[in-house]
């Protein structure tokens, strides 16, 4: 079928959800649901160093680890990474379009650091441009001793009605429970490619921060991130920030192994940047990355400061004019929703979270941020940090000045859905106490571990589903249907 037919008939199917949309907002703000579900009080374990989900692949120096995301800003070019252990070998990577013909190649280079007592391995950064745009690829790696295949599948070329699936998933760690959620997310067969809300191997939750559990941790999701993007966000436990051992470096495990494409948005730092993804724009903020890390460098460095100097560096602790703040003032209106009418957030520390937990440690983010997503119109805040579920309604809390005492959250048709999303299942437990009354911002709310799909149908419509981890992938807890309002109709952009 032709794609301009294949365009009016998604069109189509938006005017047809209009109405499901319509009632469903009729109790728009009623008061939020509490789920009735109650996950058997199970503790939360990590999965014994020896599990098969952590086994090293065999061969001499073997490549292992292996994970890609998108390496560049429209979807073209992604980046192919990887660790050997014994030697560095080769950084080069082989691929094409047919398995059995692997006829180009790119060179990447290969890195390692110390981290206390640990040393890495020799991780492998290459980066695979000039692809074509929804197309499926195979590569090889590890080309000097044992060569090892996978394949991807690249985004469709960016476009007002691209259909396409996200996967979601937030605070994972290496428990039973986040192995649960991997094959979950596994099966379901729609997501193409993983938002991840930051938290990735809880390292720093053992001794002296075991950089170890980056290893195991990179083998295990290696059974999806090898074959499809994932595109990552900084957490609380990447920052690795330890100066009792002598490790003053923030990010330190996390900026060698996992790398972005952030100089592609004109981003200063791989914290905060974006990526066009089919119809979704997607922005990447650092909940930790503002708020601080200059002065704490400078006191654990130098042992002193001037006053001058403290002055100077506490700009950098309240974040605001500071790279990042600069960089997303002039980034969203960069956002052209006759291109990519989808504006996706993502982020670690949540700015509305009704739990007993984490509790408003987003909110000097909030209070600088909000007013411009709100402004742009952007569909969607994906948070994790907190080990739980909850999804807001349209809501903001911008009135307040010192005089109007208008400082509580209301409904707001241009403000986003806020959606918390930190249950991967680590080995931290769930949040379960939860603020009572539940606040009249939030839509809905479960202890419970899982992961969720953002469905992308055409430029109007998007179909929002979370998955229970006691359900398995085909039974849906909570699920919403998205309506772009930069298109309430299919023939007006209205931002």
């Amino acid at each position: 079928m032709a794609r301009g037919v294949e365009g009016k008939m998604r069109l189509g199917l938006g005017v047809m959800l209009s109405a499901v949309l319509a009632a469903g907002l009729a109790g728009f703000c009623q008061g939020g649901v509490t789920s009735s579900f109650v996950r058997k009080a199970e503790k939360t374990a990590d999965m014994p160093i020896d599990s098969d989900v952590f086994a090293v692949p065999p061969g001499y120096n073997a490549p292992q680890q292996v994970h890609i995301t998108q390496g560049n800003h429209e979807g073209s070019a992604m980046i192919i990474s990887w660790v050997t252990e014994d030697e560095p070998g080769s950084s080069d990577v082989l691929y094409g379009t047919h398995k059995d013909k692997l006829n180009n190649s790119a060179t990447g280079k290969h890195t390692r650091y110390s981290f206390f007592n640990y040393t890495s391995g020799y991780i492998h950064h290459c980066t695979l441009r000039r692809l074509k745009h929804d197309t499926t690829y195979y590569y090889a790696v590890g080309i000097d001793h044992t060569v090892r295949t996978f394949w991807f599948t690249t985004p469709p070329k960016v476009g007002l009605d691209v259909p396409y699936t996200f996967g979601l998933i937030g605070d994972l760690g290496q428990s039973y429970d986040s192995n649960i959620t991997l094959s979950h997310y596994e099966s379901n067969p729609k997501a193409q490619a993983v938002l991840f809300v930051g938290d990735l191997s809880y390292a720093d939750n053992y001794p002296n921060h075991d950089n170890a559990r980056w290893d195991t941790w990179g083998r295990f999701v290696e059974r999806s991130a090898a074959y499809q993007p994932w595109i990552w966000t900084a957490g609380n436990h990447e920052i690795d920030f330890a100066p009792e051992i002598g490790e003053i470096q923030p990010f330190k495990p996390f900026r060698h192994r996992y790398h972005v494409p952030y100089k592609a948005s004109g981003s200063t730092a791989p914290f905060w940047y974006s990526i066009k993804h089919g119809s979704a724009y997607i922005i990447v903020l650092a909940s930790y990355s503002a708020y601080g890390m200059k002065l704490r460098r400078l006191l654990f460095q130098r042992n002193i400061a001037t006053d001058d100097e403290l002055q100077l560096n506490l700009l950098s602790f309240t974040g605001k004019y500071t790279p990042q703040y600069k960089w997303l003032e002039e980034e969203l209106p960069k956002v052209d929703r006759s291109e990519t009418p989808w504006l996706i957030v993502l982020m670690h520390s949540p700015w509305y979270n009704s739990y007993n937990y984490h509790y408003m440690e987003g909110e000097t983010m909030r209070v600088m941020y909000e007013p411009w997503l709100v402004q742009h119109k952007v569909d969607a805040v994906f948070a994790g940090h907190v080990h739980a579920y909850e999804r807001s309604h349209r809501i903001s809390n911008i009135a307040y000045n010192i005089v109007n005492g208008k400082c509580q959250p209301v409904e707001d048709e241009s403000a986003p859905v806020y959606i918390t999303i930190g249950d991967g299942g680590n080995l931290e437990g769930l949040a379960t106490n939860m603020t009572e009354p539940q606040p009249s911002y939030s839509a809905f709310r479960e202890a419970s571990f899982g992961h969720a799909i953002f469905e992308i149908k055409n430029r109007t419509h998007a179909y929002y589903a979370w998955h229970r981890n006691q359900d398995g992938y085909s039974r849906v807890a909570d699920s919403m249907w998205f309506h772009n309002r930069c298109w309430r109709s299919p023939n007006e952009n209205q931002c």
